[in-house]
């Protein structure tokens, strides 16, 4: 199975220079003449490990990879004098629940969160606490130990990673 086709650069031969029809020499001619057909790219998760294909969901591990995740991450917060005040201590449980359910969603598993809940609407729902740069640093700290802990393929690590850190940062909502 072969992944996405990238060109790994110029043809073999070809000086990069304009020739007369304004395209780089032995590049992209329809002709035939000169080019050499670009090498197809796999992308894997790992070293010698299987082409990056499907939900990020399927590649990890499905529900029991995101509930570990979660887990861990509240194993974490629940010792944080800065965040944990934000959370529901008495519905942790609840907690854990829905963040689970919302990344299982989002990284393509079943539609459980927005079936019960409805519109996911991150930005609403966090807007009542006071998410500070500092709190926001504190939850990502968790959260990357947690992500750690799960020792994902490096592709997939990534992935996860640059979408929490984003989210994290859209949810940064005081400055003082």
């Amino acid at each position: 199975m072969t992944g996405p086709f990238l060109p790994i650069g110029p043809p073999a031969g070809a000086t990069g220079r304009p020739d007369s029809s304004g395209r780089a020499e032995g590049a992209g001619r329809s002709d035939g003449a000169g080019a050499v057909p670009a090498q197809p790219v796999t992308l894997r998760v790992g070293l010698g490990g299987a082409a990056a294909s499907g939900s990020l969901f399927d590649r990890i591990g499905g529900a029991p990879t995101f509930d570990r995740l979660v887990r861990r991450f509240y194993e974490g917060v629940q010792h944080d004098e800065v965040i944990w005040p934000m959370y529901p201590a008495d519905d942790l449980e609840g907690a854990i629940w829905r963040l689970s359910q919302f990344l299982q969603q989002y990284w393509g598993g079943p539609s459980t969160y927005s079936e019960q809940r409805g519109h996911p609407r991150l930005r609403m729902r966090h807007n009542p606490f006071h998410i500070t740069p500092e709190a926001r640093e504190h939850w990502l700290q968790h959260m990357h130990d947690a992500v750690e802990s799960l020792g994902l393929a490096p592709l997939d690590e990534a992935e996860l990673w640059g979408y929490l850190d984003r989210a994290a940062h859209a949810m940064t909502n005081a400055f003082d």
